[in-house]
């Protein structure tokens, strides 16, 4: 196996900056997940490491290896697209096979590798079949396999659950998951899903128009945004993020003040413009006990969204929107007015200009 690292990597397109600066190492065996929203720059950062896409500055480095100049094919790494990317004329154990051929693998060790890779997707009774008699889930199991049957040191995943639906993506997430430590192979996998990267990943690095934004644990990165696009990026419902100002020792919006987080407070100067950031679950709606210390909060309902298991609440302070979760047996009515309850220890506050996260 190897670790791949990544030293001030740059793409540009002509004069648009597509990667700037990129410094990131993923570790040996570790399951790295690219993140971020569509143009951000992941997937080019992925096919850079595969060699697909030439860099415009920085060095990539695979194992102990500068692999700047080296072919795709000398890289020592598999790549499962969104796609599938099957050949639709071959058997499923000929799209197996046909990697294991080209680089003159012989028969003895094809024969061994192919029906080792179909155990471990469970595609024994598929071998016959042509693509097009596959389902996406399926597919999507052979371009697996004909990764694994490689034995590389790194693992590349383009947003390779794209083509599935809800149900088959939960599954097939699943799979990955469990391939990967079973096999400890070097992952890097891309996706805009921050669902599946927090679900995934052993670390995640979010990114935004081509800079790198954060890297850490999907709890550390969920639990201490370093900014405020991570703040508004990872979470479903998103974290709420308010404008307000710094007074002594409080925040004040516009529907209500609250008081300074210890670990913020001396970070900044009173009167500075901050906005304030609390996640919807911190957000205490009447009937749930909240945690620790808490401020009230009155709301006039807006929106109520049922999902079945909860529901999603929007409610109104002054000219700001705190979103957050409610049993549906307990349902505040559209036009009412509710207390809530702020947990105090998980308030964050980000600097407006900046928008960095100030203190711990």
């Amino acid at each position: 196996m190897a670790s791949v690292i990544l030293k001030q990597v740059t793409k540009r397109f002509g004069p648009v900056s597509v990667i700037e600066g990129l410094d990131l190492e993923i570790r040996d065996h570790e399951f790295m997940v690219l993140v971020g929203p569509s143009g951000c720059g992941k997937s080019t950062a992925l096919r850079m490491i595969a060699g697909l896409e030439e860099i415009t500055g920085g060095t990539i480095s695979i194992g102990d290896r500068v692999v700047n100049d080296v072919p795709p094919k000398d890289r020592d790494v598999a790549m499962v697209f969104q796609s599938y990317a099957l050949y639709p004329h071959m058997t499923v154990r000929e799209n197996l096979e046909f990697g294991l051929r080209i680089r003159k693998t012989p028969k003895e060790e094809i024969d061994r590798l192919i029906p080792e890779a179909a155990q471990v997707l469970g595609i024994q009774g598929l071998m016959d079949r042509k693509p097009k008699e596959l389902s996406g889930g399926q597919r999507q199991r052979v371009a697996l396999g004909r990764a694994i049957v490689r034995k590389p040191s790194v693992f590349l995943f383009d947003e390779p659950l794209s083509n599935l639906d809800a149900k088959l993506r939960v599954e097939v997430r699943a799979e990955i998951k469990k391939l990967q430590a079973r096999l400890q192979v070097t992952t890097v996998y891309v996706t805009h899903d921050q669902v599946e990267a927090m679900t995934m990943g052993h670390r995640i690095a979010i990114l935004s128009a081509g800079k790198l934004q954060q890297v850490g644990a999907p709890l550390e990165v969920y639990e201490k945004p370093a900014n405020l696009f991570t703040a508004g990026f990872i979470g479903t419902p998103p974290m709420n993020l308010l404008n307000a100002t710094l007074g002594p020792a409080v925040a004040r919006t516009s529907g209500f003040e609250v008081p300074v987080p210890a670990a913020a407070r001396g970070t900044a100067r009173e009167g500075a413009k901050v906005v304030l950031g609390i996640r919807p679950e911190n957000v205490v709606p009447p009937g749930r006990v909240p945690r620790g210390d808490t401020h009230t909060v009155r709301l006039v309902v807006e929106i109520v969204e049922v999902l079945g298991d909860e529901m999603v609440v929007h409610g109104r302070a002054g000219d700001e929107t705190l979103v957050f979760k409610q049993d549906p047996h307990r349902a505040a009515a559209v036009g009412s007015t509710i207390e809530v309850q702020l947990e105090l220890e998980a308030l964050h506050l980000f600097d407006a200009q900046s928008q960095l996260r100030l203190g711990a």
